[in-house]
């Protein structure tokens, strides 16, 4: 699977001159970890998360001063995203393999990566995104690849199971070539975890 296949393409996203306090508000509200931050083009520059919307922002508890203890020294809260922004985020683009985007999140240490387009943002993943795609029901997996490999020989072709995200062909017409573009399009489907072709006994079609 690609990118493409699992992102959220409605991104919800803020200006470097954003007030720090309103993405903060747009975090909570949606339950997001990050915004990613775009210039008026519409160009990523940078990507602004909770730990950096917090800095320096809640104040000491004077309940801890009431003795006479010296407040902590803390700088001013940032009065905009550009401020605090990370101008770096990890970036990938919508053909980068799904495999990838897992091993980029691991080693960053990230939850989301945004998805980039000659330079402009195209859309975001996230762990949960992920998540989903690798748990979706056996069912709907089966039907999204029946529906793709109508396309190549029709739909009495080819016999379809699926197990665990598991998928097993049988090709009625034994062409290795039109195997080959029928197995791309069956592990482009977000929830396959392996494709195999079988003999025409070891498939049970439900028929």
């Amino acid at each position: 699977m690609r990118t493409r296949d699992v992102m959220t393409t409605n991104v919800v996203a803020v200006n470097p001159d954003t007030p720090a306090r309103e993405a903060a508000g747009l975090l909570a509200e949606r339950g997001f970890t990050a915004l990613p931050v775009v210039d008026d083009s519409g160009e990523l520059v940078g990507i602004v998360g909770e730990a950096e919307l917090l800095h320096d922002r809640l104040p000491q508890d004077p309940r801890w001063l009431v003795h006479g203890e010296p407040a902590a020294a803390r700088q001013a809260p940032a009065e905009t995203v550009a401020q605090v922004m990370l101008k770096q985020p990890v970036i990938v683009t919508p053909n980068t393999d799904l495999a990838e985007v897992a091993d980029l999140m691991l080693e960053h240490g990230v939850r989301s990566v945004l998805v980039v387009r000659e330079r402009n943002l195209a859309g975001i993943v996230t762990r949960r995104d992920m998540l989903r795609s690798i748990s979706r029901a056996d069912w709907i997996i089966e039907a999204e690849i029946r529906h793709r490999l109508d396309m190549v020989g029709g739909a009495l072709r080819w016999a379809v199971d699926v197990s665990d995200g598991k998928v097993s062909i049988v090709d009625k017409m034994g062409d290795e070539t039109e195997q080959h573009v029928a197995e791309v399009l069956a592990r482009a489907v977000a929830g396959v975890t392996d494709v195999e072709f079988v003999g025409e006994r070891a498939v049970h079609t439900g028929n």
